[in-house]
């Protein structure tokens, strides 16, 4: 993952100095978007190790509380 930030820093700085080539382009967004993969599965994975204590005392995963809150607040509105 370092060796993946250290290149796309050095294409961005690269942009900003100047420019990039068509394949230079590329191959930053194809970069970008191994990062954002690897980001988004590691947060999912902090997510699910994260609880709730809800005011009764309970503690739930915090997916079952979004959900629980979701279906609160439309009950809400009937």
């Amino acid at each position: 993952m370092d060796k993946l930030i250290e290149e796309i820093n050095a294409l961005a700085k690269k942009k900003r100095e100047q420019g990039l080539s068509d394949e230079e382009q590329k191959r930053q967004k194809e970069l970008y978007a191994v990062y954002l993969k690897n980001f988004r599965k590691n947060f999912e994975k902090q997510i699910d190790n994260v609880d709730v204590r809800l005011p009764d005392g309970t503690v739930i995963p915090l997916k079952e509380a979004g959900i629980r809150l979701k279906n609160n607040n439309s009950d809400d509105k009937k």
